[in-house]
């Protein structure tokens, strides 16, 4: 009997099958990998919604008239807990990268602090609350130009 058929028959079917096996990982990782940039940004994009929410809210609730500072204090720390910011804050250290959860973690301290200021009384358009604006801002700024290396985006040079 001659073997060099079944043996090139045989060689043929496993490099056949590996190509397949090869090519279905890769396409498996692509997938996994685009499903992971997709839910990163689907998370970055509720956190961010979520501060920029939290501070109008906040600041919706500063500029209206309360009658004691303890009712200015609730309201405010409502308006922040109302916006889902504690949710996203979470789904944001599920999945982020480090730098991006650091400097998100920075900006949603900003904004705690404003917050804090704003039960305190301190006018939203005072000198006191203009530094802490500003901290915010630029939190803010370095959280996004983050999430945007990360998510493979080119920086708008505009913040």
């Amino acid at each position: 009997m001659d073997w060099i058929p079944l043996l090139s028959t045989l060689t043929g079917a496993g490099i056949g099958i590996t190509a397949t096996l090869i090519a279905d990982r890769n396409r498996w990782r692509r997938e996994e990998s685009r499903h992971a940039l997709e839910l990163r940004r689907e998370v970055y994009t509720e956190f961010v919604s979520a501060l920029k929410a939290a501070g109008e809210e906040i600041r919706a609730v500063a500029l209206g008239d309360h009658m004691s500072g303890s009712a200015r204090d609730a309201a405010v720390r409502e308006a922040v807990r109302s916006t889902g910011i504690y949710t996203a804050s979470e789904r944001l250290w599920l999945v982020g990268p480090p730098q991006v959860v650091d400097a998100g973690n920075q900006a949603f301290h900003c904004l705690r602090t404003i917050r804090d200021a704003y039960a305190r009384g301190v006018a939203v358009d005072s000198a006191e609350a203009a530094p802490l604006v500003a901290q915010r801002r630029a939190a803010m700024a370095q959280m996004r130009r983050l999430m945007r290396e990360d998510l493979g985006i080119a920086p708008l040079g505009i913040e």
